[in-house]
């Protein structure tokens, strides 16, 4: 699945199937339901789930915890547009 493709899936009521939990947690928080992406990486280990997890709390605001999350991940803490770092975080996961 390219980037486009899984952007225009977010028109979907459902996350497409076969995505590995960081992907199915950024459909989600793309799709608007940050609660729904923050239960499933919260769960899972691995660098992949930590980004995952420190962008959502950088998009909650939390910055101390995203960081935390980040360190896990062995990222550098985004500082540009929650936007431009969704579509970085995602097409990284869908070239795995």
């Amino acid at each position: 699945m390219s980037p486009a493709e899984f952007r225009d899936s977010l028109a979907d009521h459902e996350a497409p199937s076969g995505l590995s939990a960081a992907l199915t947690a950024m459909w989600w928080a793309g799709a608007g339901d940050w609660e729904k992406a923050h239960k499933i990486v919260m769960d899972e280990a691995g660098a992949d789930c930590a980004w995952v997890h420190g962008y959502l709390h950088r998009a909650e605001g939390d910055l101390d915890n995203a960081g935390y999350w980040y360190r896990r991940a062995r990222r550098a803490a985004a500082t540009g547009t929650l936007e431009a770092e969704w579509a970085e975080i995602a097409a990284a996961l869908l070239t795995r």
